[in-house]
């Protein structure tokens, strides 16, 4: 169907969808050159692009790689992070109440893993895991399926949480990006955001067991490899449920490296994906350096095919500052009204959605 949608980045209205931005498709290939550079910048829906660490000629103390999966329905979410940084490893589980508007996390830290987690090349195969005196992780393949386990002795007040998760049914097209960043040539961001499987399971805390079933719960994957540069803010924001007749989601973000080759910005509808040009998030008070997560924000795409409220419910927030590493997180989660375009030109209506949006800068 065709439409009139509103251009938001000029305040007016258009008479069509601007014409939508090139952005380059990524080729199959090797990841990075003979030098450790981006062999190609791009975007795609599958990890077209091989990871090789051994490629990296960026000092070895930069290199970053991670699995972060979130889960959640419209009563209460968890995410378990694994995350090697080389100089600095991570283990983190959060458990989220969006009833009661509640959230507790906690990170435990390791000294100078520099690799020796083992995340494996793709996120399609090969499994990961961490085993301390107080918390045990893993994530792994059976068959279909992708197995979530986490276990923390004293995750809050010095309570255990234990937490296990099936993910399935996972869709055919995912968010893929290679991003390099303009100062350094050896320096890149290799992404892959899995929106929209499906989710069984439990995390049992303080004597009450939260239950996810696939009717109502969906799982996401943050896959990342990279080298960064030192100092980066970045905003993203996804979400996942029903709307129109099928499965929908989407996957934004910005500022983070140079994306003038392609954006991470993309629809899925029942599995497939749809392409989006930049988008903005327009966060009260940020303008004036001072903004006000809690309070409704506006969400919309420069071509056109994107204008959403986002109605927060509950701040995941953090920062840590020691000498020379900062991270000042603000994952807000609520919920998002308004309309989506697919690349055919149909308008999906989306209400009452339950995702997250986020502002995180890094010194690290």
């Amino acid at each position: 169907m065709k439409k009139t949608y509103i251009n938001m980045t000029k305040g007016k209205n258009s008479d069509s969808c601007e014409r939508p931005e090139k952005q380059a498709r990524l080729e199959p290939g090797p990841l990075l050159n003979s030098r450790g550079e981006l062999s190609q910048a791009g975007y795609a829906t599958s990890l077209v692009k091989a990871y090789d660490r051994n490629r990296i000629k960026a000092g070895a103390m930069r290199i970053k790689e991670w699995d972060y999966y979130l889960i959640y329905n419209e009563r209460y979410g968890a995410a378990l992070t694994l995350d090697d940084n080389s100089y600095m490893g991570l283990a983190s589980i959060s458990l989220l109440d969006f009833e009661k508007q509640t959230e507790y996390t906690s990170s435990p830290m390791t000294a100078f893993p520099m690799g020796r987690t083992g995340f494996p090349a793709s996120s399609a195969k090969g499994d990961v895991s961490l085993e301390r005196k107080n918390i045990r992780m893993s994530f792994r393949h059976e068959g279909e399926k992708r197995i979530l386990e986490g276990e923390m002795d004293k995750f809050h007040k010095g309570l255990p949480i234990r937490l296990r998760f099936e993910l399935s049914e996972e869709p055919e097209d995912s968010m893929v990006i290679a991003t390099p960043f303009p100062e350094k040539r050896t320096a890149f961001y290799y992404n892959q955001k899995i929106i929209g499987m499906k989710a069984r399971g439990q995390a049992e805390f303080g004597g009450q067991i939260y239950e996810f079933r696939p009717e109502d719960s969906f799982g996401l994957l943050d896959w990342g490899r990279g080298v960064w540069t030192y100092h980066n803010t970045w905003y993203w924001s996804a979400a996942m449920g029903r709307a129109g007749d099928g499965e929908f989601g989407f996957n934004l973000g910005y500022g983070f490296g140079d994306t003038s080759a392609a954006t991470e910005n993309m629809l899925f509808y029942n599995g497939r994906a749809h392409k989006l040009g930049t988008v903005t998030f327009q966060i009260p008070g940020e303008e004036e350096g001072k903004p006000e997560f809690m309070k409704p924000w506006n969400v919309f795409s420069s071509d056109g095919r994107l204008k959403l409220t986002f109605t927060p419910v509950l701040n995941r927030s953090a920062c840590t500052s020691a000498v020379l590493i900062l991270s000042d997180q603000h994952q807000i989660f609520g919920h998002f009204d308004g309309i989506a375009v697919l690349d055919d030109g149909t308008e999906i209506q989306v209400s009452h959605l339950m995702g997250f949006a986020e502002k995180v800068r890094n010194k690290w």
